[in-house]
C-alpha cells in the first residue's frame, strides 16, 4: 500500500502521476534516448560478502555518525543552520555557503539507507528534519540558510548576490534529496519542498542576465532538475535543464575553471575543477537521455574519454591538481592564464603524493559514468565506475565509518618537504571543507542502484556480490534473482533464478553479464552447460526461456597484474602498481620489512604474489604476499643529483593491501607506483 494515501493533501504532488513512476535512484524509465534504466529503489538487496558488509558500515556507523556530526552546533552548524532560518533557534549563520548541501546529500543517503531497510526509526527521524527544512523554506520557494538568516536579522535580501555562494548546487542536492525520500518513503514532504525551489529557480533563470548564470558553480542542479522533470512529468523542468546548458554558452569572461570559457557543445576535453567537472558531465547525460541532442553526446563522448585516457589515475581517481592553471588561458584574454584549483590538469599530468583527488570528484566519476552507460550500455562505463567505487571512493571513508578523507593522494610520505593543504590522516569531521564525508554517505547507501540495470530485453548485471533482486521486466513480470558471489576477492558469480512470472508463452528474456575488461579468459555455464566463451570487456547476452531453479554460473580469473602507465605519465615511468580484479593494491609501511622504508623497495617484473585473507578493523580483506627488491636509500641530505652507483638488492618479504584500506592502522606512509626491478 502506498503511504501517499495517508499524507495530508497539502503535500500531495499530482498523486496519480507521481505513483506511475518508476523508483530508481536515476530514472531513465521513459527516458527515450536512454538504452538501460535502473531498478527501483529497495529492490537490490546485498546479502553477503563485500558490500553487504560495506552497506552495514554505512547503515550503522557512517548515516548515525554523520547525523550527531552536522547536528551538534559545536562541530558543524549544517542543521542549526537550518533551525535558526526555520525560527525555533535564535543565532547567526555557521559555516560554508555549501552547509545545506552537505546535509542534503546526507539526508539522501540516509533515505536510501531506509529504502532497504524501512527502519521506523528513521523515517520518524527523517519527518522531524523535513519539517524543519520546510518551515525554513520562504513562501516563495528560495531556500538557501545563509541568506534567509541575515535577511530575518538583518533585513538584507542577498540571494545569488555571489556566485560562490553555492545556492544552485545545494538546490540540486535539495531537489535529489527530496526525489530519493519520496522514491524511499512515498512520501512528498520532502518532495515538496525540492519542487517550490525548483520553481523558485525556473522563474529565476528565466529572468537572469548570462553573468548571473554563472552562479552554476558545482552544478548538482543539473541533474536535480532533470529528476524533477522525470518524477513529475512536468515539462517546464526539461525546458530548464535545457536552458542551462544554453545559457553556460553566453557567458562572458568564461573560465575553464568553471567550465564555461567555450559553450559546452564546443568542449572536447576534461577541464577545470573536477568536481565542477563531472557534476556538469553527469546532468548533460541527463539532459541528452530526455533530449536526443546529439551535440551534447559528441561532447560527452570525447570529454569521457578525454578523462579515462588521458586523466584518470588508476584508481578511478580525478582532479589530480591542488592548483594550477588553465592551459588555455581564459575567453576574453586568451593570452593570460588563470588559476585553476581541484582540477583536470593536461594529458598525463598525474602526481602521486601531491594528487588532489577530491572525493566528491571520484563520486562525480561514478554519476557521470553510470548515466553514460543507461544512454549507451557500453560496459567501458560500468568498468570505471566499479573502478572508482572500489578505490577512489572507498578510500574516502575508513573501513569502521567513522573518518574522512578529502583528498585521495596515490603515495604518502613522512618526508615531503612541505605541508599539503588536507590532511594525511582520516577525520570525522573535515572542517577546511565537509562536503565529501556526507557525499560519501550516500554514496555507499545508493550502490545496490547500480548493480543491475533493465531493458527491453531483460536484465543486466552490472556489479557481482552477494544480492538478491526483485523486480519487474518491461512486459510487467516479475523477476527475482539470486546472486552468490565473494567477489572482488573471488571471481565467481552464481545467479539462480527464483521466480519468474507468467507471460506470453514462448515469451524469453536475457541476462546480461558484464565481463570486465581485465577478465581475461572468463567461462560461462548455464545449468552447468558451458555457453560460448565471453569476451572481456563486454556484455555477454543469455537469451532463453528462463524458468524457476536455473543457474547461471560465472568465472572471471582473479590474477593478480602488474600494471604500467603510458610512458607519457612522467612521473610514474619505469614503475608498476597492482591489480587483482577492480581492486587496486598499495604498500603500507606497517607492512613493510623491519627497518625499510617502503621507497627503497621494487617489484620484480616476475613476482609471485600471493592472495591471503586477513583482517584490518574488523573488515575482511584479500591481501597480497610476495618477495621484492630492497636497496639502501640513504645519503641525500643536501643533495639533489649523485653519480649512479651499482648497489646489491636483498630480497625480501612484502605485503600489499587494497589502496582503499590504506590509514586504517594508525599514521603511515603509503605507496600505490613501485619502481619495477628488472
Amino acid at each position: 500500500m502506498h503511504r501517499l494515501l495517508f499524507i495530508p493533501a497539502a503535500v500531495l504532488l499530482s498523486a496519480s502521476t507521481l505513483l506511475a513512476q518508476s523508483k530508481s535512484l536515476v530514472n531513465t524509465s521513459n527516458s527515450k534516448f536512454a538504452r538501460v534504466q535502473g531498478v527501483d529503489m529497495g529492490s537490490v538487496r546485498w546479502t553477503s560478502g563485500f558490500w553487504a558488509e560495506r552497506f552495514a558500515v554505512c547503515r550503522d556507523s557512517m548515516a548515525p555518525g554523520m547525523w550527531r556530526t552536522l547536528s551538534n552546533p559545536n562541530v558543524a552548524h549544517a542543521y542549526r543552520n537550518f533551525e535558526i532560518a526555520a525560527g525555533l533557534h535564535e543565532g547567526e549563520h555557521q559555516g560554508p555557503p555549501f552547509h545545506d548541501g552537505d546535509f542534503y546529500k546526507w539526508l539522501e543517503g540516509l533515505a536510501a539507507v531506509y529504502s532497504i531497510t524501512k527502519e521506523p526509526a528513521i523515517d520518524k527521524q527523517m519527518d522531524e528534519i523535513v519539517a524543519t527544512i520546510a518551515k525554513a523554506q520562504r513562501p516563495d520557494g528560495y531556500i538557501h540558510t545563509p541568506v534567509i538568516i541575515e535577511q530575518k536579522s538583518k533585513g538584507i535580501d542577498a540571494k545569488f548576490s555571489d556566485r560562490l555562494n553555492f545556492e544552485t548546487y545545494n538546490l540540486g542536492h535539495l531537489m535529489t534529496a527530496g526525489i530519493v525520500h519520496y522514491r524511499a518513503t512515498g512520501k512528498t514532504s520532502l518532495l515538496s519542498v525540492a519542487r517550490k525551489a525548483a520553481d523558485y529557480l525556473n522563474e529565476f533563470y528565466a529572468t537572469a542576465s548570462a553573468e548571473l548564470a554563472r552562479n552554476a558553480i558545482c552544478p548538482s542542479h543539473y541533474m536535480g532538475v532533470v529528476e524533477m522533470y522525470r518524477t513529475t512529468q512536468e515539462t517546464k523542468y526539461l525546458e530548464l535543464a535545457k536552458n542551462l546548458i544554453d545559457i553556460r554558452g553566453l557567458v562572458q569572461n568564461g573560465t575553464d575553471d568553471n567550465q564555461d570559457r567555450v559553450p559546452f557543445r564546443q568542449q572536447k576535453k576534461a577541464m577545470g575543477h573536477a568536481v565542477r567537472a563531472n557534476y556538469l558531465y553527469a546532468g548533460a547525460a541527463d539532459i541528452y537521455a530526455e533530449t536526443g541532442d546529439s551535440t551534447l553526446l559528441e561532447s560527452l563522448s570525447l570529454i569521457w574519454d578525454d578523462m579515462a585516457l588521458r586523466k584518470m589515475y588508476i584508481t578511478g581517481a580525478c582532479g589530480a591538481l591542488y592548483d594550477g592553471v588553465s592551459p588555455d588561458g581564459t575567453s576574453y584574454t586568451p593570452d593570460s592564464i588563470q588559476k585553476v584549483h581541484q582540477a583536470y590538469g593536461r594529458d598525463y599530468q598525474l602526481p602521486n603524493a601531491t594528487a588532489h583527488n577530491e572525493s566528491c570528484a571520484n563520486i562525480g566519476n561514478v554519476l557521470w559514468s553510470w548515466r553514460m552507460f543507461q544512454i549507451s550500455g557500453n560496459p567501458k562505463y560500468i568498468d570505471v565506475l566499479e573502478l572508482a567505487l572500489y578505490n577512489s571512493v572507498l578510500a574516502g571513508v575508513s573501513l569502521d565509518g567513522r573518518r574522512y578523507f578529502y583528498t585521495n593522494p596515490l603515495a604518502v610520505s613522512d618526508k615531503t618537504p612541505f605541508t599539503l593543504r588536507w590532511s594525511k590522516e582520516r577525520e570525522e569531521y573535515i572542517k577546511l571543507c565537509n562536503c565529501c564525508p556526507p557525499n560519501t554517505v550516500r554514496t555507499i547507501a545508493e550502490v545496490q542502484s547500480y548493480a543491475y540495470g533493465l531493458s527491453d530485453r531483460g536484465v543486466w548485471v552490472n556489479l557481482y556480490g552477494g544480492s538478491t533482486l526483485e523486480t519487474q521486466l518491461k512486459d510487467g513480470r516479475k523477476v527475482r534473482i539470486e546472486q552468490q558471489s565473494e567477489y572482488p576477492w573471488m571471481g565467481e558469480a552464481s545467479l539462480t533464478v527464483q521466480e519468474v512470472g507468467k507471460g506470453k508463452k514462448g515469451q524469453p528474456f536475457s541476462l546480461f553479464l558484464r565481463i570486465p575488461a581485465w577478465a581475461k579468459s572468463a567461462t560461462l555455464t548455464v545449468n552447468g552447460v558451458e555457453e560460448n566463451r565471453p569476451q572481456s570487456g563486454q556484455y555477454v547476452e543469455v537469451r532463453r526461456l528462463w524458468k524457476k531453479g536455473d543457474v547461471v554460473e560465472l568465472s572471471l580469473p582473479m590474477e593478480a597484474t602488474l600494471v604500467e602507465a603510458n610512458p607519457l605519465a612522467e612521473e610514474v615511468r619505469n614503475q608498476v602498481a597492482v591489480k587483482r580484479g577492480p581492486v587496486v593494491y598499495c604498500l603500507e609501511s606497517p607492512d613493510a620489512p623491519e627497518g625499510r622504508s617502503i621507497f627503497d623497495l621494487s617489484i620484480p617484473a616476475d613476482i609471485r604474489l600471493t592472495p591471503i585473507p586477513i583482517t584490518i578493523a574488523n573488515s575482511s580483506i584479500i591481501c597480497l604476499e610476495g618477495k621484492a627488491c630492497a636497496t639502501d636509500s640513504s645519503g641525500w641530505s643536501n643533495r639533489l643529483y649523485r653519480e649512479v652507483k651499482s648497489r646489491e638488492k636483498d630480497k625480501v618479504f612484502i605485503r600489499l593491501i587494497p589502496y582503499y584500506a590504506w590509514g586504517n592502522r594508525g599514521r603511515s606512509e603509503m605507496t600505490v607506483w613501485m619502481p619495477l626491478s628488472r
